[in-house]
């Protein structure tokens, strides 16, 4: 009886060892992907920030909208500078009237500028008298100072 029993003891582990047999195996698991890793940033020196100080905007100057007229003094200058080179042959008063204009007509075709007998500023730099402006290269420069020698006399 020894022979049956040791089968009725093995005959649970044979059944399950049987049952495993005969179970499919099951399938592994696809082994996961592994991405190559990331190169990590190249740490560099940190640059300081820079903090700009607020300003305000600047505001244009307002500029007068039409062009101021020329003094009686001026337009002497201008029929001077026609009558020395030839073009004006009035009297030269200061007064702009249609012999000026007409001068200044005659002149500016002879200098291939539009004759519109109008002033303009190639017209004056043509008559070599230039736009008038006040600046500091305008001012008379001041007299030199004296040297040990002239204080002397």
């Amino acid at each position: 009886m020894g022979h049956v029993q040791s089968l009725v003891f093995l005959s649970p582990a044979l059944l399950a060892l049987a049952s495993y047999a005969a179970t499919p195996a099951k399938k592994a698991a696809p082994a996961p992907v592994v991405k190559p890793a990331a190169k990590a940033p190249v740490k560099t020196a940190a640059k300081p920030r820079t903090y700009y100080r607020y300003r305000a905007p600047v505001r244009a100057v307002a500029r007068p909208v039409a062009q101021q007229v020329p003094t009686a003094d001026r337009y002497k200058e201008i029929q001077q500078a026609m009558a020395d080179k030839g073009y004006f042959k009035g009297n030269v008063d200061g007064q702009w009237n249609q012999d000026s204009v007409d001068a200044l007509k005659h002149f500016q075709a002879d200098q291939n500028l539009p004759a519109e007998g109008k002033l303009d500023s190639l017209s004056l730099i043509g008559l070599g008298l230039g736009p008038k402006r006040m600046t500091a290269q305008s001012a008379p420069p001041p007299p030199p100072p004296a040297t040990p020698s002239e204080e002397k006399q």
